[in-house]
């Protein structure tokens, strides 16, 4: 599903999405266009600092995803463990515990919310001759597919 890049319309979507779905995991995939075929595996949303305007002109109230949440909301996925773990040929990975402070860190935050700490968020590299469609694909299955089996360890 693709969520646009307004605050309000993505919270109601992932607010919906946990809501009817209640999915195991939920895993959100942003652009990080600064970044050079690299993913990002972020482990944390935070709850404040919202300041710039998303698409329509707006941010949010306060600058803050839920005005009765946590400052920081950690996902149940390890994502250290998951960098630590983990190789794509072709491409780096990193760990990070800032998504930046809009529309994708105020999804996944609310989505941490939601979803209590079941969520993930990767941030990918746009699309380039190296990094095609294709091979952004398969790199991100490798990686989904490990977050499951942490999902797989925590239901034992």
């Amino acid at each position: 599903m693709q969520l646009p890049v307004v605050y309000q319309k993505a919270k109601k979507q992932v607010f919906t999405i946990w809501k009817s779905l209640q999915p195991l995991l939920t895993v959100h995939v942003g652009l990080a266009s600064s970044a050079k075929a690299i993913i990002i595996l972020e482990q944390c949303g935070k709850n404040k600092g919202y300041q710039e305007m998303d698409a329509c002109g707006f941010h949010p109230e306060g600058g803050c995803c839920m005005l009765d949440g946590p400052e920081k909301i950690e996902s149940t996925i390890n994502m250290k463990t998951l960098w630590k773990n983990i190789s794509v040929e072709g491409i780096d990975i990193i760990f990070s515990r800032d998504a930046g402070r809009y529309i994708c860190d105020y999804t996944y935050y609310t989505s941490l919310y939601y979803g209590n700490g079941r969520a993930a968020f990767i941030h990918v590299p746009p699309l380039s001759k190296s990094v095609t469609a294709d091979f952004l694909g398969k790199a991100l299955q490798t990686i989904i597919l490990e977050m499951l089996k942490q999902c797989g360890e925590e239901r034992e």
